[in-house]
């Protein structure tokens, strides 16, 4: 195998961000007195061009500062905030939506520098930006029923850490998925639908017939995968920028358990 060096430089640099947030992690605050909300942009009163043109400079200034502290983060810190997010969300006290998403999406056009990455079930009660408190250019998503790590949703996860440089890649399991229910019974399905059941088998062997212990066991098996068959994952989680964890999404109490 190459060196990562290699690997990044191979792949097309199609995206990329200056990923900004208010609050990028409860270390990590945006600068004080820096309206990043749209309420507070417009309360201000501000008055003539020079007014906006200063303000519209102190915002840039601070979305950068921001962007930079995202981009340095470490794997913990990475996690840290997917969890104090999470935590946001639960208390229902969400900041993401108060950032100025005009501003967000000017400074997203470019480039993407997303902290963290996540493979996801495709299932629609598991919005991830939402159930983590997170705005614009922060989260890598990846989704397919089953949060399952098939070639493709490797190789997409391979692009955020190699070339986004995403710190952590969460892999999240939900509370009654239906791929799961639908791999632990196996019966006959139209189209498609059952090429996924073999991705989830282990861990229906490993957990028997409870949906949701076999959606924790599934998270479990699927990260594992991510950190043990591909080797540009491998070799970063070695060098010690990238880590790897299952997650169990709650729908009712919209709580995320680490698993590992």
């Amino acid at each position: 195998m190459n060196s990562i060096n290699h690997v990044s430089s191979q792949l097309p640099r199609l995206c990329g961000c200056s990923a900004c947030s208010a609050t990028v992690s409860p270390g990590i605050p945006a600068p004080s007195g820096t309206g990043f909300s749209r309420r507070r942009f417009f309360g201000k009163g501000l008055a003539g061009a020079a007014g906006g043109l200063l303000a519209g400079t102190a915002l840039d200034l601070a979305l950068g500062r921001a962007a930079r502290a995202a981009t340095s983060m470490t794997p913990g810190q990475a996690l840290q905030e997917l969890r104090a997010g999470n935590q946001r969300f639960v208390e229902q006290r969400l900041t993401s939506f108060d950032q100025d998403f005009a501003i967000l999406k000017q400074k997203t056009v470019d480039k993407q520098e997303p902290f963290a990455a996540v493979l996801a079930c495709a299932d629609s009660r598991v919005p991830v930006e939402l159930i983590f408190d997170q705005s614009i250019g922060h989260i890598f998503v990846a989704r397919v029923a089953g949060n399952v790590a098939t070639a493709e949703m490797i190789a997409s996860l391979e692009y955020g850490v190699a070339v986004l440089g995403t710190k952590s890649i969460m892999v999240l399991g939900h509370r009654n998925c239906g791929a799961v229910k639908a791999a632990i019974s196996a019966k006959e399905a139209p189209g498609q639908i059952s090429a996924l059941y073999s991705y989830i088998r282990p861990a229906v062997d490993q957990a028997g017939d409870n949906i949701d212990a076999v959606s924790r066991a599934n998270a479990k098996i699927q990260a594992a995968i991510l950190r043990e068959s591909s080797p540009v994952l491998a070799e970063f989680i070695k060098k010690g920028s990238l880590e790897v964890v299952a997650g169990f999404y709650d729908l009712g109490s919209g709580r995320v358990e680490i698993l590992n």
